[in-house]
């Protein structure tokens, strides 16, 4: 039985709610215990029910996976600490933000910034009595971390094509406004990381007018794409807003709705999905909409079961035209049919490329998003410097990529000295398959981490990139994904190869997604080790130099060769579904 609204969650009839339920309707808009408990120096960790809480605040409790052996032999707590995800809507940053975050990743962090599959900063490593002061300090160049995760519209995501900037510029607008439209109104954040003083009267006075007292069943993903580049993965979210261009202005966006890429290994009632095309709307109208999609989503979803509590379930389980009639309802008219659009690719185009405001944009290949310092690559050092004197903006990519945005002619060869320097450029030299490559942060520090990604695929892609060299394929692009564990952050369901972490040292391997998003991958083989990896697909690669056809993509070959089966959506995508192979 579904919750038929967000402020019923007490109620006595049907099944009991999940207990996140109540956790939510008793925290006073989301301020629980946690002032108290980031005041408490016994522990470097918040309570159970805090920790659900903090999410909403973009903080998530973790521990040092690799020193836990070793601590439980010394009778010592855990190795404690916290990812701090920040909200950058649209993905663009200023300079000052990017030291900014850069000097913060320093002080209170582990020296490291994760650049994120949702165009988001991480921290990693940030300790229980660090993370005021710097949330205060994000707070003074105007970033915040409120909404970065929880039961709630997350950061809001757009493409950013520099080759198109006039576009751009409007997409950028409109993230922005959604992003605004959707944040929780609470005070909480302020009150408890900024020192704002209560508002008087406490909770009567405070209410979600969106959200409701339990916000949403659960998180919520809304992007913007801008055709024909897919980059974005606008079919892997909850909503999606799809750029219909005409003469070179956005007259309105197609608005799809129902993608989700988590699942849970065995459980077959849980799978990926991708979205459906639910209507057109006009750029006014789309605050207007992304609400309405929200609340039907707030009033339907499923609050007892976490695991179909998606906005992708609720869509399953009832249809999407049950789903636009009621979004209808909400909105008081109809939505106008679909527009026609296409899309190419889902990968971010390297190098050099001026915008139609003459201004030049620079897109770099950050391995994993990770920006850090090595012996070999000084990448942070690089940027830092970068950041000191560019006057433009820098966009975080959605394949965890950056862009050194705007940068007028005559700050070019200031730029491209630093980027020779630091040899920043260097990566874009690598082969195709590394740079459509991304992987999860995993282990050590993510708790559902199964198996190894970031440490692990750039050395699973080195080895591959010598099949891919013998089979004269060094410069094809092949979009690889790999996770430690099954929800999907590095979205591995969307790759024309997908590896997803089931057990230490141990993958389930997917084939077969198509190059611009736009079908699912399915399993080929469960439990894969990963030394059997390369073995597993060199036969294929080998076939796939010299048996496709003219233009053909790799996971579309997996496909008409019969390596894999295409997906209908439902609950049969956790199987292996190896067919003959065609001759």
């Amino acid at each position: 039985m579904k919750a038929e609204n967000s402020d019923k969650s007490a109620r006595s009839e049907g099944p009991a709610l999940h207990k996140n339920e109540g956790i939510k309707e008793a925290s006073g808009y989301l301020r629980g215990e946690l002032a108290a408990s980031l005041a408490d120096r016994i522990s470097g960790a918040v309570s159970a029910e805090d920790s659900q809480l903090t999410k909403f605040h973009g903080i998530y409790l973790q521990d040092d996976r690799d020193e836990r052996a070793e601590r439980r032999k010394k009778k010592l707590d855990k190795a404690y600490s916290f990812m701090v995800r920040v909200r950058v809507p649209g993905g663009v940053a200023t300079s000052e933000q990017w030291l900014n975050m850069d000097h913060i990743a320093d002080k209170y962090a582990n020296g490291t910034l994760k650049l994120t599959t949702r165009q988001a900063f991480q921290l990693h490593g940030v300790l229980k009595w660090n993370l005021k002061p710097a949330i205060q300090e994000m707070d003074k160049v105007l970033l915040d971390t409120i909404a970065a995760c929880g039961d709630v519209n997350r950061n809001v995501m757009c493409n950013p094509n520099p080759a198109a900037s006039e576009v751009h510029a409007e997409v950028l607008r409109t993230a922005q406004a959604i992003s605004d439209h959707l944040t929780p109104r609470t005070r909480a954040y302020h009150e408890i990381w900024l020192d704002e003083e209560p508002v008087a009267g406490g909770e009567k006075e405070e209410e979600e007018p969106i959200y409701g007292k339990t916000y949403l069943p659960r998180k919520f993903k809304t992007v913007i794409a801008v055709p024909p580049s897919n980059d974005v993965d606008i079919y892997a979210h909850d909503l999606g807003f799809i750029a219909i261009v005409e003469d070179g202005k956005i007259i309105g966006y197609n608005v799809s709705v129902g993608g989700g890429m988590g699942m849970t290994h065995g459980a077959a009632a849980t799978y990926p999905r991708l979205a459906e095309v639910m209507g057109f709307c006009r750029p006014e109208q789309v605050l207007e909409v992304a609400e309405a999609v929200v609340k039907v989503q707030r009033d339907h979803g499923d609050r007892v079961d976490r695991a179909h509590a998606r906005l992708k379930y609720t869509i399953a389980d009832r249809g999407l035209a049950w789903f636009r009639g009621e979004v209808e309802k909400l909105l008081g008219h109809k939505l106008e049919e679909a527009r026609p659009f296409a899309f190419e690719h889902s990968g971010d185009r390297y190098g050099w490329s001026k915008g139609v405001d003459g201004k030049w944009h620079l897109t770099l290949f950050i391995q994993n998003g990770r920006v850090k310092d090595t012996r070999q690559l000084r990448l942070k050092t690089g940027l830092r410097e970068i950041a000191k004197i560019h006057k433009g903006d820098f966009r975080l990519t959605c394949n965890q990529n950056l862009i050194i945005g705007g940068i007028a002619p005559e700050d070019r060869p200031a730029i491209e000295d630093l980027v020779k320097k630091f040899g920043l450029d260097e990566a874009l030299s690598s082969g195709g398959l590394r740079l459509n490559s991304m992987a999860c942060v995993a282990l050590p520090t993510c708790g559902l981490a199964l198996a190894e990604s970031e440490r692990y695929l750039p050395d699973l892609v080195g080895e591959l990139e010598e099949v891919m060299e013998q089979a004269g394929l060094r410069d094809d692009a092949i979009l690889i994904r790999m996770t430690g564990c099954p929800n999907g952050c590095a979205r591995p369901y969307l790759g024309e190869i997908g590896l997803v972490g089931k057990a230490p040292g141990v993958y389930n391997l997917h084939l077969g997604a198509a190059f611009d998003g736009s079908r699912l991958n399915r399993m080929y083989k469960a439990g894969v080790k990963a030394e059997h990896i390369v073995d597993e697909l060199r036969p294929i690669i080998k076939a796939y130099a010299t048996d496709r056809e003219e233009g053909e993509r790799f996971g579309d070959f997996c496909m008409r060769k019969g390596y894999v089966e295409p997906f209908q959506e439902g609950e049969n995508y956790h199987e292996p579904m190896v067919v003959p192979v065609q001759t």
